[in-house]
């Protein structure tokens, strides 16, 4: 059973006018990091065009009913329930997730050495120039 998703504002999450807290609700994405996507764009592409966008959506979104979840005075917002993934959602302290990252780099820099060794060895150029007949 799939639900339809609306873009709304919600003022109630939101600095401004509530369209980056539109938009993490609507592509179910962390509040901070569209901030970070939405600064980001304004300040490598020179700004109008994603100011103007921000002002037009202000204007043209509907507001986000208000719901019990959500608490004016707290930063406690959405279901309890959901689950997070990824350490760095979990509320984990910050030096656990970068152990956990450190120990991804670390898996992707061993997959890197093997596909090195590999690919200089000289079962690769055997088996290379075997497939070019």
């Amino acid at each position: 059973m799939s639900t339809k998703r609306e873009l709304l504002r919600d003022p109630q999450r939101g600095k401004i006018a509530g369209v980056c807290a539109g938009l993490s609700d609507y592509f179910n994405m962390e509040l901070w990091l569209v901030r970070i996507i939405f600064v980001s764009a304004v300040l490598l592409t020179g700004g109008p065009l994603f100011v103007v966008a921000y002002i037009a959506a202000w204007f043209i979104l509907d507001k986000k009913e208000p719901t019990s979840a959500y608490k004016t005075n707290s930063t406690n917002y959405g279901d309890p329930l959901e689950v997070k993934f990824k350490v760095w959602q979990k509320g984990e302290p910050p030096r656990r997730a970068l152990q956990d990252l450190k120990e991804r780099l670390t898996r992707v820099d061993t997959r890197l050495q093997n596909i090195e060794r590999y690919v200089t060895s000289t079962e690769f150029t055997v088996s290379r120039e075997i497939n070019k007949l």
